[in-house]
């Protein structure tokens, strides 16, 4: 296999998932970025949709699963410049991030949500209406922002996050500040996680943890992607 292309394409698809991130930092700042103040119910998801469709699926997390596919190769990156010196832990961060990855991908229910929408504005009965609002509510169940059932698509990737920058720490194919950026970054995403989940009440204290903790993330995906792509144009 061709090393310095993983690096290369690591490199690039990172550079496109930073952009991601900026735009939604930007959106969530420009929207109020308050996860309490989200519609509640499939209905009122419904609404949001009929009045801004692009704003419903941002809010059903399409962009975090735009974000997330282009994630994957800048993974395999890392996981390809830490394989000759720690294998299995470069591996298993590997492994539960693409777990992680296929969990969130599949229990995302933007476009489900869009679609059932469309359907519900065109309901002609009020046995029809209760049913797809009740279908609306079981994918919301599933896969909205902050519930139980998105939580493990959310928990996976940042622990591979997480295992990913501890090997960075003894692997020193990149720097101990580049590990300690991504080690406190994905601490600090997962306490957010936790709150939001758990704690529903606590979720506008838990934006305040968030954004460091996403600006820190950023801080290392920066500093891994300089170095992903000095590996790219060195021989291996």
């Amino acid at each position: 296999m061709n090393w310095k292309t993983v690096y290369r394409c690591g490199f690039i698809c990172s550079l496109l998932f930073m952009a991601g991130i900026i735009l939604d930092i930007i959106v969530g700042n420009v929207t109020g970025g308050d996860v309490s103040a989200l519609p509640r119910t499939a209905v009122d998801r419904y609404a949001e949709f009929r009045e801004n469709p692009i704003l419903g699926l941002y809010h059903l997390d399409l962009l975090n699963l735009l974000n997330q596919i282009i994630l994957l190769p800048v993974f395999f990156a890392l996981f390809a410049a830490h394989r000759r010196v720690n294998l299995p832990g470069a591996g298993l961060a590997l492994v539960i991030f693409i777990t992680g990855s296929a969990v969130f991908i599949c229990n995302n229910t933007a476009l489900s949500m869009l679609d059932l929408s469309r359907k519900f504005s065109l309901a002609e009965s009020d046995s029809e209406t209760l049913m797809l609002a009740a279908a609306g509510e079981s994918l919301l169940a599933r896969g909205a922002h902050g519930s139980l059932g998105a939580f493990t698509g959310f928990l996976l990737p940042t622990i591979g996050n997480l295992i990913m920058a501890l090997v960075m720490f003894s692997g020193r194919i990149f720097s101990r500040t580049t590990a300690w950026l991504g080690i406190s970054g994905t601490i600090l995403m997962l306490l957010y996680m936790i709150l939001v989940t758990f704690i529903p009440a606590s979720q506008r204290f838990a934006m305040v943890i968030a954004m460091p903790g996403g600006l820190l993330t950023l801080a290392w995906m920066v500093c891994y992607t300089i170095r992903l792509n000095k590996l790219a144009a060195w021989k291996n």
